[in-house]
């Protein structure tokens, strides 16, 4: 007589072998932030940070002598206070506004995919987001750097944390990745929106100052094109708000080091301003898809000290775009491309 014996299902970890149809997903990015503004959070973000080839392109073991020996050191502990200034009951502004992006996204393209945020540094991670795409089954993930203008510093360090992730799994899913929208129509309608509202509400300025983050010159030399996507990123806003040449001016904020940067610097044209009998200046920086540090600190209040200092009479910081309804507009029909 034969004994019956019965099959047991393998078990595995891949949730591909479930039946239900794999829906895609989509991974937000944006920089990071830290997790509180004190010192020792500060220091574990900007050791990350700092630590980035991408970011930093000195030889590494200069450059590790002058993080720990000197910056990580020194850097945390101003800039929590400077991060103190802007933190709010939520956290983090970035984070929190992103979150808030997140969700609407999510809840602008319902059901035809799963939306994840990410940020490079800090907390929630890129690999925990994808991690979570895993578990979920997700086969095909596109990733929207939440950074309109490419640059290698941001853009394609999200790139490398991306793949760095995805080297480690067995099944590497589908991958679409977003690196620019600098010129996307909807981008600029609701930036142009933006910038209309605030001329409606507080009147037009005697110049618009389109404020991007800056990166070190040499970066330009070595093939970088961030420069030029914010240069047409202003060409054309400026166009569809009708400005003439004098009306606006771009700028480049945020230096770091003492390497020459992109110019025209947005600390020393305010400063230059006002000697030019520009007395009204809003500012608005493209380069930000959230408010953050370098927007809610830097532009609102130090740049603002700046120019005011110098002679300005009236200084407005319009904001980023955030989770207004055109913005979520835009970010959605971006994504929808790659999700159709």
């Amino acid at each position: 007589m034969t004994k019956k014996t019965t099959s047991t299902p393998v078990e595995t970890d891949s949730p591909y072998h479930q039946a239900k149809p794999a829906i895609p997903g989509v991974l937000l990015v944006n920089l990071g932030t830290p997790d509180a503004p004190t010192p020792s959070a500060l220091r574990r973000y900007l050791a990350e940070f700092l630590s980035d080839g991408r970011v930093i392109e000195i030889p590494k073991i200069i450059w590790w002598f002058i993080l720990h020996g000197i910056i990580l050191r020194v850097r945390p502990k101003k800039s929590a206070a400077k991060y103190k200034s802007v933190w709010t009951k939520e956290g983090s502004p970035l984070l929190a506004i992103s979150q808030r992006q997140a969700a609407a996204v999510q809840k602008s393209l319902g059901e035809t995919a799963l939306v994840k945020l990410g940020m490079r540094y800090g907390n929630p991670s890129i690999p925990k987001a994808l991690q979570e795409f895993k578990q979920a089954g997700v086969r095909k993930i596109i990733v929207l750097p939440l950074y309109p203008q490419y640059a290698a510093a941001t853009t394609a360090s999200t790139f490398d944390a991306v793949t760095r992730e995805l080297q480690q799994w067995r099944f590497v899913p589908e991958l679409h990745f977003i690196n620019n929208y600098c010129d996307h129509p909807l981008f600029i309608e609701a930036l142009s929106k933006c910038v209309q509202e605030d001329f409606e509400k507080y009147g037009k300025p005697d110049k618009l100052l389109l404020s991007y983050h800056g990166m070190p010159k040499r970066n330009l030399h070595l093939g970088d094109p961030y420069f030029c996507f914010c240069q047409k990123t202003t060409r054309l806003l400026a166009e569809k708000l009708n400005l003439a040449a004098e009306d606006y001016v771009t700028t480049f904020q945020s230096r770091f080091g003492y390497a020459e940067w992109l110019q025209p610097y947005t600390d020393k044209t305010l400063e230059e301003l006002p000697h030019q009998a520009v007395k009204n200046v809003a500012i608005i920086s493209p380069a930000f898809s959230a408010d953050c540090l370098e927007t809610l600190e830097e532009l609102a209040m130090e740049n603002k000290d700046i120019f005011l200092q110098a002679g300005g009479t009236h200084y407005r910081y319009i904001p980023a775009l955030n989770d207004r309804d055109d913005h979520i507009a835009a970010l959605t029909t971006i994504l929808k491309k790659y999700i159709d």
